[in-house]
C-alpha cells in the first residue's frame, strides 16, 4: 500500500499557515540535514525509526522527508504499520530546493541530535 504524498508546494503552505501542530522529520543521515534542511524539520535518521516511532505521534499527520523522497516513503510505509499517519514529501529536500525555497545549515533547534 503506498503511503500518502504531499508536494514541496502544499508543504510550503502549510507550513507558512503558522500551525504550531505541523510536524516535519527529515530522515537523512546527520551530514546530509546538517548541510540543508527545511526550516522547523527534526531530525530522526531512517535507521532509527523503528526505535523512534513515538517522535513522528503528533496532533495530525506527520510530514517526512528526505533527499528526493525514497527514504521518506520507506519511513512512512513503515509507520504505518506502527498506526502513526505519515505522509511522504513528494521530491524531498531537492524538490524544495528546486523551487527555489530556502534551506537552514546546522541544526535549527536548540539541542537538536540525531535520535
Amino acid at each position: 500500500m503506498a503511503s500518502p504524498e504531499i508536494s514541496v508546494d502544499e508543504l510550503a503552505t502549510r507550513l507558512e499557515s503558522g500551525d504550531p501542530g505541523i510536524l516535519l522529520v527529515d530522515v537523512r543521515e546527520v551530514d546530509e540535514y546538517h548541510s540543508g534542511h527545511v526550516a522547523g524539520a527534526r531530525l530522526v535518521v531512517l535507521g532509527t525509526v523503528p526505535d523512534n516511532v513515538d517522535a513522528f505521534r503528533g496532533e495530525g499527520p506527520a510530514y517526512v522527508i528526505c533527499r528526493s523522497g525514497a527514504r521518506s516513503m520507506r519511513a512512512c510505509e513503515f509507520l504505518a504499520g506502527h498506526g502513526v499517519q505519515a505522509v511522504n514529501v513528494a521530491g524531498g529536500t531537492m524538490a524544495w530546493q528546486q523551487s527555489g525555497r530556502p534551506v537552514v545549515v546546522g541544526s535549527s533547534v536548540a539541542g537538536d541530535t540525531p535520535s
